[in-house]
């Protein structure tokens, strides 16, 4: 279990509460919705000439990523350029997400996304940064004054001055901190799952060419979530009952395995 604290304003945050929250049963009948729309383009690819494998690439080249269902209140929520960490945190916390987009802040309102946004913040890459500093506090330190701390020496970290001061843009791209890699409303779901999948991206936003904000954020937990809502329709069920090994999925090599 991972556990982040955040002393001064009272937030504890468990991965799994984060995982299985609410936010993520939201929109239930947009997903069921965007089963059947697969249905659909399922039965009216139907000839004898499409294996199984191209009739659902097909199907999903004609979807467009817009169709995805919009987050809560169609508003995304976004990280400003100078929030500190323990901000950061308490922000993902509050709206039981993994991670948002940044914003800089010297931007003006007017510019386009792509002046506006620097990255994406992710909850693990906050998580990884923090190990990061605890292991040199070790180096540092020694070992037996970790020890000494016992299950104190989280709470230290967590309450210390570099967390509370680190501003989110200082370690922009450091460790799990995700490039900003935006899809397009008119791009296509076979777009959007080969990002997810083959080049091993966790979220992904959604713009509009000329437009000034992101539009939606499409993860592999909402994916994931909108593909159990297919259970029971024939063109899922085809797939459901093949080997993981007959999908086809992008193959890891043992020594990029996390283990």
């Amino acid at each position: 279990m991972l556990l982040l604290l955040d002393f001064d304003v009272g937030v504890a945050v468990r991965m799994e509460d984060i995982l299985f929250s609410p936010r993520y049963k939201l929109d239930e009948d947009a997903e069921r919705a965007l089963g059947r729309r697969l249905e659909a383009l399922w039965d009216e690819h139907k000839e004898p000439s499409l294996t199984a494998t191209r009739r659902l690439t097909s199907c999903l080249e004609n979807i467009p990523v817009s169709a995805f269902p919009a987050p809560p209140n169609k508003q995304v929520i976004e990280i400003i350029s100078d929030a500190s960490l323990a901000e950061a945190v308490q922000l993902l916390a509050k709206h039981k997400i993994l991670s948002a987009p940044v914003r800089d802040i010297k931007a003006p309102e007017d510019a386009s996304w792509i002046d506006k946004y620097i990255g994406i913040v992710e909850f693990a890459g906050i998580a990884v940064w923090l190990l990061h500093q605890s292991e040199a506090f070790r180096v540092n330190s020694g070992p037996e004054a970790v020890a000494a701390m016992g299950g104190g020496f989280f709470e230290m970290l967590t309450s210390s001055e570099f967390y509370r001061e680190t501003k989110v843009k200082d370690i922009l791209g450091s460790f799990r901190w995700a490039p900003f890699l935006p899809l397009q409303t008119s791009d296509s779901f076979l777009t959007m799952l080969l990002l997810l999948s083959k080049y091993r991206m966790k979220s992904l936003p959604v713009v509009d060419i000329g437009e000034g904000k992101i539009g939606n954020i499409i993860t592999q937990s909402a994916v994931v979530h909108m593909l159990s809502k297919c259970v029971g329709l024939p063109w899922f069920e085809t797939w459901g009952n093949n080997r993981l090994s007959e999908l086809g999925l992008p193959v890891i090599k043992p020594d990029q395995m996390v283990k």
